[in-house]
Order: C-alpha cells, then structure tokens, then sequence
C-alpha cells in the first residue's frame, strides 16, 4: 500500500511538471524543475507496475482515457511489454485520440461513425510502435497492430523534456555561448539521428532542438530512450537577415472543410475524393476515370532529411492537418486546382497542397509541397517538393510516396532492354540510377491485369517541366495485408532520416511473400540534393528585394513518378 501511495504521488508530479504546454505554437518548458529526475522517478514507477507502462498525461477527453485502459488490459497490447524472462521493458502511451475520417474510411475496423479511438504505444527498448483500434462506447478492442522498427510522433511532454535537456547541456551553452532559453529551440518535436550514437545502432528514439545563429544551426540530439545529450552539430544555413516570425495559419478553416470531411472533385473525364491526413499529408482516393476505378489512393507517408553524409544526422518528419496532429509541417491554406499545361495548351489539371512551418522562410523553418497531376488521357502523376530553407545547404530529402492501383491479380514487371519485360515474382525494391534501362517512351516499369490492361511508370528525369532534376528513386513492390494496414490509414514515421540505402521505411513490408495472383502496393522513394549555390539553386528559397520589398523566390525540387495508360485502355 505504501508503495502505491508513492507511486501515485510521482505520477501526480510528473503529470504536473513533464508535461509539456503549447502556445502559439512553441513547446513550453519548466527550466525551474528539474524534469530529468522527475522523469527518472516517472520511468522507474511504471517498470514497477504490474502491467509497465507510462499513461497518458491528463486529457479532457474521457474517452481517450477508457481507450487507453481498454488497450493496455488487451493481452496482445501487453504482449511485448516485458522480455522472455520477465524483465520490463520501458513502454509509454503516446497518444489516444479519436480515428480521423481518414482513417475510418479504410481502416479495416466496422469504425465508421468516429466512435472508435487510436491508442500508440512505444516501446523503448524494441524501438517499436503498437498501435490499438478501441471503441470505447462498447468496451471493445477491435485490433491491435505491431510496426517494429517505427516511432509514433512525439507527444507535448517529450519535446518539453528534449529542450530542457539540450537547454542545460554544458556542450550545448558552451557551443552558442549563452545558456538558451525554451523559446529558442526549434524543430524540438521531429524526430532525429547521429551516426555512431545509439540513435543510429540501437534505434533510439532522438529528437534535436535546433538553435539558429545565422549563417550556422547548431543541432543539439537528445536521446529520449537513455535521456541524454548525445551530441551537437553545426550545419550552414545561409544568411537571411530575417527575424523568425509566427504566421497565423487558416488552422479552422481546413481542419473542418478537408481534415474533418470528405471532398470530391470531378473534371476532364476524372472523378475523385480527397481529405488531409494527420501525418500523411493529403490523400487521393477512389479514383476514377470514365467512369472506371483506376486508383484505390496515394499519398505521402514520411519526409526524410539528412545532411552530412559523414556525421549522417537530421530529421524524419511528417506533413498533415494543422490539428491533432504532431507533424512540424502542416497544412496552412487549402488545396489549390490549377491547369495543367502543355506548351500553350491545357493537357489537364493539378491539385496541389503547401505545407510550412510559421517561421518559414528563415533557416530551420521547412516547406513542402505535394502535388497530382491528372492528364486528360487517364494518365495521372504524384509529385512532391521541398522548397528549403531548412537546416543546412546540404540537404537530402527523401519523401516516401505510396500508390495503390484499383485491380486484383496484378502483375509488375520491369523494364529490361531491348524491348523485354522482367516480371518480379517476389517483394522486392530496386535502386535507380543513370544504368536503369528505360523504353523508348521512358517507362521503367508496368503493372497490369492478365489482360494486360494497367499502367506504365515513368520515372521522373527532368522531364515534367517543373524543376525536377531526376529522382534516382528507390522503388519498392509489397503485397497487399489489409490485416496488418500497411499504409491504409496513417503511418507512424516508418524510416530514419539518414540512411543512405534502401532502408527508408517501405522495406519493413517486405517478406519477401509472392506476388502471385495478388493486389500490389507501390512505394516510390526519390532522392533530392539541395543546393544554395547562386544560379544553381535547388529545394532552396531565399528573400530577393522586388520593387523596393522583400519577396520569397523559390527553388523547388519536385520528384515523382507519372502513371501511363497501358494500349490507351481506359
């Protein structure tokens, strides 16, 4: 009994003095307390309970709470909470909200009337996410799903405790010079990396609070799995001569027009739906052209961006809905529909999406953006761009792009040379490169019924007109498991920020099954490298005077694969 009465106490500390508030959009943190021991005391409580586990910090919402209680009795939500032997593993909740309409319109779940909640589990020690669909109402656990290998976004509590860490870090003071306050940090919720740290071999889940000094950004990498500093680097990130400045963002206006609703858009023989994502941006779906499905959705799942090829450190980051969502990118205007030219002549319309940060667009400040492009001969393209600034001059960005084609029974095969068609008959990824034999037309690969009735993929080259210089694209294929959700409804960051090879999220879905007589599901991850030189500029932006006032010029690197109709056939 007395154990319990301390445990409780401890836990209505650190509920009091972790968590983490959030005004206008800073993360506020208690520099008065000390927040590592309170953690400390926080961690070692739950590995004591029965069932070990850090809660929720306190909700209004009461049926978060039922939800989290639900989940966490569930037997396979506990199931890798504790070692073969016994020994607890460091587990926290980071989240229980409600499914958004996105995700009840493909979960596999009967959730359909927003009754059901999504409840995140991390596990330190496995660097795994374990994610439950509860509806609370019926006392009722419909699934639960393991993505070893991933990190659910960060909860308020964590960048609070990340900043005050690096902000009393005596490499940290010593590097800028002055001990920073709260309010300096920035990117203090995006998930990092440092190779040669536990970060990288272990997969521990590290954040970096950035702080601007310009022409420089020092990087300080809090380790959120041991609680430590585990480095700090310097990046370059130009000279902007602006101050950081806070833009009020439309957050109402498409929270409830296109995160709270769907929306369906119809011209030039097109007909589809489309709604914003928490952490996977804006999403197409059930797409039809001429009356016929062509395409169930695509979307983008995860930004990653590395700089310095030799030290390997940066972010994973995620685009969305400017509410109840975690993503440091979000969605701060409406999507956009404008023609789609070909020299003088309309060839068919896009639908594009911005996503930026509120001191955008001064250094360590990102924008995204996604755009489809619908061709009036059924063709469609998925395309996405960074348009800097960023936290360095030698950015790699690295978006992962997820396509399900309409269809059964499909077949993938790649281009081979010479007029031949390989067939794979395996999960399986390939790397692009300038050796990547292309058809005549462009076409690196086709995905087809045995009708031979699909589309073609042509990767882009520079060839679409938009600045792209060539995507050099991972490319990867994965069975459709409607059981295990790969990528239906949102994904937690599924890839590191920094890996340079094919390890970027998508290959977590490979088995290697067959691909035999089955639906397929496309990842296309392309390869940016920005730029900041004068007259090469790429993925970059900076601040020009036009008559006689600043103005934002950009550089954006779009990448993205186009879809062809195979034989004219729709």
């Amino acid at each position: 009994m007395q154990r319990n009465f301390f445990t409780i106490i401890i836990f209505s500390a650190c509920i009091s003095l972790i968590t983490g508030c959030r005004e206008n959009g800073k993360t506020k943190t208690d520099f008065n307390t000390d927040l590592t021991a309170l953690r400390r005391q926080e961690v070692l409580a739950a590995l004591n309970q029965k069932i070990p586990v850090i809660k929720l910090r306190q909700t209004d919402d009461k049926n978060a709470e039922v939800a989290q209680e639900l989940a966490i009795a569930f037997p396979a939500f506990q199931k890798q909470m504790r070692a073969a032997d016994g020994t607890p593993y460091k587990n926290e909740i980071f989240q229980s909200k409600p499914l958004t309409k996105a995700d009840q319109l493909f979960s596999s779940t009967p959730c359909k009337e927003g009754n059901c909640y999504k409840v995140e589990l991390y596990n330190y020690a496995l660097n795994q996410t374990t994610i439950a669909i509860v509806e609370p109402c019926k006392n009722k656990v419909h699934k639960v799903i393991d993505y070893p290998q991933t990190q659910p976004e960060l909860p308020q509590h964590l960048a609070a405790l990340a900043v005050y860490i690096a902000g009393n870090d005596a490499e940290v003071i010593n590097a800028l010079g002055y001990k920073p306050t709260a309010d300096d940090a920035l990117m203090e919720r995006t998930k990092s990396s440092l190779n040669k740290t536990r970060c990288e071999r272990s997969m521990h889940l590290c954040v970096a609070p950035t702080y601007v000094a310009e022409p420089k950004a020092l990087w300080a990498i809090v380790d959120l799995t041991d609680e430590v500093l585990v480095g700090t680097r310097w990046t370059e990130v130009g000279k902007t001569g602006l101050p950081i400045t806070e833009r009020r963002l439309q957050n109402d206006n498409i929270t409830e027009n296109y995160c709270d609703k769907e929306n369906t858009y119809e011209k030039e023989n097109w007909k589809f739906s489309f709604i914003m994502t928490n952490s996977d941006g804006l999403m197409i779906y059930d797409a039809y052209f001429k009356g016929e499905k062509v395409l169930n959705s695509m979307k983008l799942v995860d930004w990653h961006v590395s700089y310095s090829k030799s030290d390997g450190f940066g972010y994973s980051d995620a685009i969305g809905c400017p509410f109840f969502s975690s993503s440091a990118v979000v969605a701060v205007e409406p999507p956009e529909f404008l023609p789609l030219l070909s020299g003088q002549d309309t060839s068919g319309f896009i639908i594009e999406q911005s996503y930026w940060s509120e001191g955008w667009p001064a250094p360590c400040n990102y924008n995204y953006k996604q755009k489809f492009e619908f061709y009036k001969d059924g063709s469609f393209r998925i395309a996405s761009a960074s348009i800097g600034r960023g936290c360095g001059t030698d950015g790699i960005y690295r978006p992962v792009l997820r396509i399900d084609l309409a269809g059964d029974n499909q077949i993938i095969a790649e281009y081979a040379g010479q007029n031949k068609w390989k067939t794979w008959n395996k999960e399986q990824w390939k790397k692009h490169n300038d050796a990547t034999p292309y058809s005549t037309e462009g076409y690196a690969y086709k995905i087809s019924n045995k009708s031979n009735k699909g589309f073609y993929m042509e990767p882009g080259r520079g060839q679409f007109s938009d600045g792209g210089r060539g995507d050099n694209a991972w490319v990867y294929v994965t069975r459709d498991n409607p059981d295990k959700e790969e990528g239906h409804t949102d994904l937690p960051t599924i890839g590191p920020c920094c890996n340079t090879d094919y390890k970027q999220g998508p290959e977590k879905f490979i088995d290697p099954e067959s691909l035999d007589n089955t639906h397929l599901i496309l990842w296309y991850v392309p390869e940016m490298q920005n730029d900041d030189t004068p007259g090469n500029q790429y993925c970059w932006v900076e601040k020009v005077i036009n008559n006689g006032i600043f103005e934002n010029k950009i550089y954006p690197c779009y990448a993205g694969p186009k879809f062809v109709p195979i034989n004219n056939n729709l």
